[in-house]
């Protein structure tokens, strides 16, 4: 039994206190199911204005600040207690950093001002100290990479609160949040993806399994975080679309080495492999629109990543987490089967949108019901799930 498991089983408080999963799944799907709504109706209302701020950016910084963050909160916080062998944050402990998230939303819709602008940074100043301090006391040394990105993604969100004092610097947090959502799927999925193909491969007699870890895929890594850096401080340069057009094609070649297509039949399998493939062609768009940008729009690569890789990862992470340390079998159901249909759907139209004259708005309605409908089915249908004790 991991030590995530043991110490639900060992926690007396509300159950939904008792594994960060459990409030932070739940709070972030049910704000990533109307932040886009929210978007999208400003665009005709208010001016176009959320909390005093343009409707677009108020997006952005709430899908990247808001919505990913509180997702890499549950994964992180469930993931690292069997990384290191310490217990989990559960309780109070918990309770305190839900409660941080939670004021940065109420915040985001207040005028921009000083006590915004701290209340919104404390979250992922916070949770940056705790995933440091567990790391570290765990001497889990093979994961200091994870704290790298995670304090580079609240550095990100200071420099967008910023950006009345620095011109620029809130894009420049832009680009960098998505950079560190990147490597967050690189390395981490780079894992579990093969481990979960290969457990699965093992249960069904197939073989052969995922190619093992080796310097390809070091290489890899080392090559993405070169170009995401570039393309973080030199958007337009030639050499950042060459290598992050490369690195679209590593990830492919990465992604054919674990051999998902096997996993047709299990949908928490082959839905792993989907949204990494996501992040194979963003990254390949991204690059097109640096090399080509009259023929392939920057809006394409932005969202193939953030509503492809990022939503179908999340997702799928999400649902198999959720089983799992709920005490249920991992099998996906049909309420699952249709959230992953719904993502993959709205990933595909939102990337199509910018490449569809005269169709752009209908197309980016349709999107955000899609993706309405992915992460508020999941709140709907896994939500008893994360309120209630393992196994009930």
């Amino acid at each position: 039994m991991t030590t995530t498991a043991q110490a639900m089983r060992a926690y007396r408080g509300p159950a939904v206190l008792s594994g960060g999963f459990r409030p932070f799944f739940l709070l972030a799907t049910s704000w990533g199911a109307v932040v886009v709504p929210i978007w999208v109706a400003c665009l005709h209302l208010n001016g176009g204005l959320v909390g005093g701020v343009d409707g677009r950016t108020w997006h952005i910084h709430e899908m990247l600040f808001g919505f990913l963050a509180g997702i890499i909160a549950g994964f992180l916080l469930t993931a690292i207690p069997n990384w290191t062998g310490r217990l989990p944050v559960t309780g109070a402990r918990l309770g305190w950093l839900v409660a941080l998230w939670i004021a940065g939303r109420v915040a985001s819709f207040a005028p921009p001002s000083v006590l915004a602008s701290v209340v919104d940074s404390s979250f992922l100043i916070v949770f940056a100290a705790v995933v440091w301090r567990e790391v570290l006391a765990g001497r889990n040394f093979r994961n200091l990479p994870v704290c790298m990105m995670l304090s580079l993604l609240a550095l990100a969100n200071i420099l967008y609160h910023l950006a009345g004092l620095a011109p620029g610097a809130e894009v420049i947090a832009q680009r960098l949040a998505m950079a560190m959502g990147v490597g967050l799927i690189s390395l981490i999925g780079g894992r579990i993806i093969p481990s979960f193909t290969q457990n699965w491969f093992s249960s069904q007699a197939i073989g052969p399994g995922p190619i093992s870890y080796n310097r390809f895929d070091r290489a890899v890594l080392f090559g993405t975080g070169i170009s995401l850096a570039l393309w973080v401080v030199w958007p337009y340069a030639a050499v950042a679309g060459v290598l992050l057009l490369a690195c679209g094609v590593a990830h492919l070649v990465r992604l054919s080495r674990w051999r998902g297509w096997k996993a047709w039949r299990e949908p928490l399998v082959w839905i792993l492999h989907v949204g990494y493939l996501w992040l194979a062609v963003g990254l390949g768009l991204l690059g097109a629109s640096v090399m080509a940008p009259a023929a392939v729009t920057s809006s394409a690569g932005v969202h193939a990543v953030t509503a492809g890789a990022v939503g179908v990862m999340t997702l799928a992470v999400m649902t198999r987490a959720s089983l799992g340390h709920t005490g249920r079998a991992r099998e996906a159901d049909l309420p699952t089967l249709l959230i992953y249909l719904a993502v993959l759907g709205a990933a595909v139209v939102r990337v199509a949108s910018p490449f569809a004259q005269g169709f752009s708005t209908p197309l980016l309605v349709l999107s955000a019901v899609l993706w309405s409908l992915a992460f508020g089915g999941f709140a709907v249908a896994y939500g008893p799930m994360l309120t209630r004790p393992r196994g009930r």
